[in-house]
């Protein structure tokens, strides 16, 4: 029975009950969606993890921050928030461009590890509403999302702040300012730094990526708990995605009871809400949606799963190269093959725009989905996902842009139609597709989407042979062959 008219129980907090988690279809059958991880940290224009990374002495955030803004015992993180403003940000706009670009769903940032929330926090006064745009930028985002038709959700990192950010207690050790506290001392602001000396033990001084995860602080397991049901109380999203594995055991329980149990009431008993977190253990994962950050699996996966990448850096970045449309393509292809859905971060500078790349990378993604959108959306794995000498290597930040041949596939299935991904396209007019082996399946009609013409093809136990292809193809990557079978 479709999840979309089987009603579900409401859930309890525990391992056991939210087990019972099922993907809805949104999810499993939308494949493609856009992700704007946004905030304060756009502001430099300088990278992820800005505002940890100025606050360790000789890095090259601390380097560029000394000099642009000043020395962060003077001018911290709590002032550079002040200057984002936001000024061009229209989500209307943007969500045009998105949905024309083939995404099926939209993910907005509510908060980052800099404790800054993107609306009108009950929780926290350093929050878009309160100061720098002074506009409910999640709100805004749902409201054109939802405007739309698209599921929208909402991702989490303050899980990890409270560790991520000990080293905003330091002091630099040589020069000027040596022995001088940073200003994320000053008590005035320990609701914004952070009262966490405790994870400063776990910091090696020599490496500035060292340091803990999540905290063992449970005032602050309560407060991230709190935090996140007021998030889901006032969005009720229809995605939550948490940055790490489920935080704090039973709060972490709770919060996600909470979402589906929200979700129920809101839609007529159906859930229509998942939960993505970073667990390879299927005991854990099972109560949502394992995500893979910058990689892949290995293989189909058991159940609905989600990879998320960015075409540069996950903040805006003047020196990111960004992914060609060739990687993004071939990832994509990859990801759904195996029953996963792939989220696309594009960096939205401080203003709240897009660069001329970034828009001209979404013109080409959404003219390839205008051709090959059948072989992506409700689809479903084949009995294999992958043919060919060229296979992604599974687990997180492994993607790399791979120099696919002629032999390289990957494959979905709709109906009596397995579409067949053509991962390199032939000189010579021919390919080979071992995995529709005549011993195994009758291939009854061959088409090449975006193609007029007809495709030669003869059946064997060898595999399905196709001749008389075009020179040129419809698309400049990932060309699909809609092949009907009866197995």
């Amino acid at each position: 029975m479709s999840t979309e008219t089987k009603k579900t129980a409401p859930f309890e907090p525990t391992w056991e009950s939210l087990r019972k988690f099922e993907a809805p279809d949104w999810f499993k059958n939308g494949k493609f969606g856009i992700w704007a991880h946004w905030g304060p940290q756009s502001v430099p224009m300088f990278g992820d993890w800005y505002a940890r990374f100025m606050y360790v002495q000789g890095t090259d955030q601390y380097n560029y921050h000394y000099k642009k803004y000043g020395h962060p015992t003077k001018v911290g993180w709590k002032d550079i928030v002040q200057m984002w403003k936001a000024e061009k940000f229209d989500p209307d706009a943007l969500m045009d461009l998105y949905v024309k670009a083939g995404a099926k769903f939209f993910v907005s940032q509510a908060m980052h590890h800099d404790n800054f929330d993107n609306f009108n926090s009950k929780y926290n006064r350093f929050n878009s509403v309160n100061m720098g745009p002074h506009r409910d930028i999640v709100g805004e985002f749902r409201a054109a999302a939802k405007k739309r038709g698209l599921p929208f959700g909402v991702s989490e990192h303050l899980a990890a702040s409270f560790c991520w950010w000990a080293y905003n207690k330091g002091c630099d050790k040589t020069g000027k300012y040596a022995g001088i506290p940073y200003d994320a001392s000053d008590p005035a602001y320990k609701d914004f730094y952070h009262d966490n000396r405790e994870e400063m033990a776990k910091i090696d001084p020599n490496n500035p990526w060292s340091g803990g995860w999540y905290t063992e602080n449970e005032n602050f397991h309560k407060h991230w708990r709190d935090r996140m049901i007021d998030l889901i109380d006032k969005y009720q999203p229809e995605m939550l995605y948490s940055d790490g594995t489920l935080p704090f055991e039973q709060y972490g329980l709770e919060v996600v009871a909470h979402l589906y149990n929200t979700s129920i009431a809101a839609n007529g008993g159906v859930n229509q809400a998942v939960y993505t977190l970073k667990e390879s253990n299927p005991d854990r994962y099972n109560i949502g949606a394992a995500d893979v950050e910058r990689g892949v699996q290995k293989d189909i996966f058991p159940k609905p799963w989600q990879s998320e990448t960015c075409i540069g850096q996950w903040f805006y970045d003047v020196r990111a190269r960004y992914k060609s449309f060739k990687q993004v393509i071939e990832m994509l292809v990859d990801v759904v093959s195996k029953n996963g859905t792939f989220l696309l971060n594009i960096p939205q500078k401080p203003d709240g725009t897009l660069d001329d790349e970034s828009i001209t990378l979404l013109e080409q993604i959404g003219a390839w989905f205008q051709v090959n959108g059948e072989a992506i959306y409700d689809t479903v794995p084949w009995y294999t996902a992958i043919e060919g000498d060229l296979k992604s290597e599974e687990g997180m930040f492994n993607e790399k842009e791979l120099a696919y041949t002629v032999r390289d596939f990957r494959f979905t299935k709709k109906g009596d139609a397995v579409y067949a991904f053509a991962l390199a396209w032939p000189t010579d007019g021919k390919l080979a597709i071992r995995s529709f082996d005549s011993n195994r399946f009758k291939v009854e009609k061959v088409e090449l989407l975006g193609y007029d013409g007809q495709i030669q093809f003869e059946q064997t136990s060898y595999g399905l042979i196709l001749t008389n292809l075009p020179e040129k193809p419809p698309v400049s990557n990932a060309n699909a062959f809609k092949v009907i079978v009866k197995e």
